[in-house]
């Protein structure tokens, strides 16, 4: 395994405003999320990835109208400070992304996971691993062309899509359930102001701070969790393409974060563009304008069709 590097999440505040920012329309009980999608998308919810009844192991799946042949797959990963929120969270300000995903023809998979509070790292990137693995495993059955496929993650979710598209080509058996499937590989990582770096967070010798809370200590305190929870320690040659988005205003998770990660992509020769939003903060509706969605589907088309 790869030695891990340096990442930062946010101030204390982090933990409450995730939560704030990041509320989903609904919660567990009922999807009126598919309201943002084409008409015609075909919604397969609350599916059970794990075998077990967790509530934080359920995906949703939404596949594209009219579909035709194997469709490429977005596994879509939500942000919340790694304590909040659900699988219905970024969709409402992104509906205009998630529509055109579905109108180009891809299926969006849309993934929950434990909170820190209830499992500490690695139970989340092992969870995002188990919910591809299922999602790879049943592939003929919904669908899914298992050699297209594409992950998607915002803030806390950006961070676990940088690690786990990283980090897919070591191995590393700590990150896996038992048992489970390891050979499915990433084409692509849209990474929406997701940390890299848990030491450079202001919060990082605070042990309330949401980077403490996910491994267990102040990451100052023990840098050696801190450095394998970072996504760019994993970053090496045979890293799938990135497109890294940030807000320039950023608060909660600063900037650098995505430049830190992007520099390091680029030293190592991985493809990847890092696009500063003017004026943003961590997140909202100005993610899901124009030349950004433009951008957003340009990159997939790119590399999956």
């Amino acid at each position: 395994m790869k030695t891990p590097k340096k990442m930062k999440i946010a101030k204390p505040l982090f933990l409450a405003m995730a939560i704030l920012v990041f509320q989903s329309a609904l919660g567990q009980t009922g999807n009126s999320v598919i309201s943002f999608f084409p008409e015609g998308t075909i919604l397969h919810g609350n599916i059970a990835y794990n075998n077990d009844t967790l509530p934080k192991h359920l995906l949703d799946i939404y596949l594209p109208p009219k579909v035709k042949g194997k469709v490429p797959l977005i596994v879509f990963i939500h942000g919340g400070g790694w304590i909040g929120n659900d699988k219905y969270a970024d969709i409402g300000y992104m509906k205009n992304t998630v529509a055109e995903i579905l109108n180009k023809g891809y299926a969006l998979a849309s993934i929950d996971y434990r909170f820190a509070t209830q499992a500490i790292f690695p139970a989340q990137i092992k969870d995002c691993n188990r919910a591809v693995s299922f999602l790879y495993d049943k592939a003929e059955q919904y669908g899914f062309d298992k050699e297209r496929i594409a992950l998607m993650g915002f803030s806390a979710g950006g961070h676990l899509a940088s690690f786990q598209g990283l980090s897919n080509n070591d191995k590393v058996d700590d990150f896996f359930m038992p048992g489970t499937s390891h050979d499915f590989s990433f084409k692509a990582v849209v990474d929406f102001y997701g940390p890299s770096e848990l030491i450079l967070f202001p919060g990082a010798n605070d042990p309330k701070s949401p980077e403490a809370l996910l491994i267990g200590a102040a990451p100052l305190e023990r840098p050696d969790l801190a450095k394998i929870a970072s996504p760019t320690s994993y970053v090496d040659e045979n890293n799938p393409p990135f497109l890294i988005i940030h807000g320039e205003k950023d608060d909660l998770v600063s900037p650098r974060q995505s430049q830190l990660l992007s520099a390091w992509l680029t030293v190592k020769g991985v493809e990847n563009e890092l696009i500063i939003v003017p004026e943003a903060p961590h997140f909202g509706e100005m993610f899901d304008v124009e030349n950004i969605r433009t951008k957003v589907i340009g990159f997939l088309e790119k590399h999956l069709k």
